[in-house]
């Protein structure tokens, strides 16, 4: 089994579609992919609805990436399976995506007060109907050839936490994404913990606080992490008794990750779809949901 659990469409920072990234994902062989959007649900339909037209067996996972911040430092927390219409973690999610259209308006903003000519008419062409972020504002950047990747733009120089355009937004304590997600019988797994190229990263003492909280994992295999962060964060998941997942982080062709560049072990998929008890897989007309 090939099983991708973190993936982003047009709701809201990816390039592909939900029904794109579906029949890509067929396409490229997966057996299990989740459609984790940031701080939304809302693609979700659309993914489901496009299961009947494959020409294979693929299940689909139910997520969301969850914007979080410890300290003053920017962390990203995947929940998997959890009751979308549960009305407190919903409450919140809405708080994080209402926050994206000022925020991202201020970055402009600082963008022009650094003589850069970035429109917010052309933001908003480049996000469409997709929750507006930094990817968004960095692929303006690219049009305007003033960087020559999204990565480029999540630095000091231009977006990245603290840059010279940079804009803080409402988001989540993790330990109370933790306990919400956990509430709406939901599956938590820390995304790419030691991406230390995308800017500063929470100590691997308070991944502890958190497996203490209840996080059931972190996220392991990334690109981001080179191959010895991958090794001490697997020894790390095994020492605090987390599940060690794998996953793409694909966006389409925002980002130069592939779907199924990195996979999570059919055991560990198991115990995730195991603990949940908000939703379940929702299985392709090919067989029943995979459980592992």
């Amino acid at each position: 089994m090939r099983i991708d659990l973190h993936t982003h469409s047009t709701a809201s920072d990816g390039t592909d579609t939900p029904a794109e990234l579906i029949r890509r994902a067929a396409a490229e062989g997966l057996d299990v992919v989740a459609l984790t959007d940031h701080d939304t649900t809302r693609g979700h339909a659309e993914a489901i609805d496009t299961l009947p037209s494959l020409d294979r067996d693929l299940t689909v996972v139910t997520g969301a990436e969850l914007s979080c911040r410890l300290n003053g430092i920017g962390l990203h927390l995947l929940a998997y399976l959890f009751d979308a219409d549960e009305p407190e973690l919903l409450r919140q999610r809405e708080l994080v995506r209402d926050d994206r259209v000022p925020r991202a308006q201020g970055m402009v903003r600082k963008l022009q007060d650094l003589g850069v000519p970035v429109t917010w008419a052309q933001v908003a062409r480049i996000a469409g109907d997709g929750s507006v972020g930094r990817p968004h504002i960095a692929e303006a950047l690219i049009e305007l050839g003033l960087i020559s990747s999204v990565s480029h733009a999540f630095t000091s120089e231009w977006l990245g936490d603290g840059g010279r355009a940079y804009v803080a937004k409402h988001e989540l304590d993790p330990f109370e994404a933790i306990r919400l997600v956990k509430a709406a019988g939901g599956v938590t797994v820390f995304a790419h913990p030691a991406a230390a190229k995308r800017g500063r990263i929470v100590p691997e003492s308070a991944i502890a606080e958190f497996a203490s909280a209840g996080l059931d994992g972190i996220e392991v295999d990334h690109m981001d992490h080179e191959p010895a962060t991958r090794a001490r964060l697997r020894g790390l998941a095994g020492d605090l008794g987390l599940l060690a997942t794998g996953s793409s982080d694909y966006h389409g062709h925002r980002k130069t990750c592939v779907l199924g560049e990195f996979t999570t072990d059919p055991e560990v998929y198991g115990e995730i779809t195991r603990r949940a008890t908000g939703a379940f897989p929702v299985p392709g007309a090919g067989g029943p949901a995979r459980t592992a």
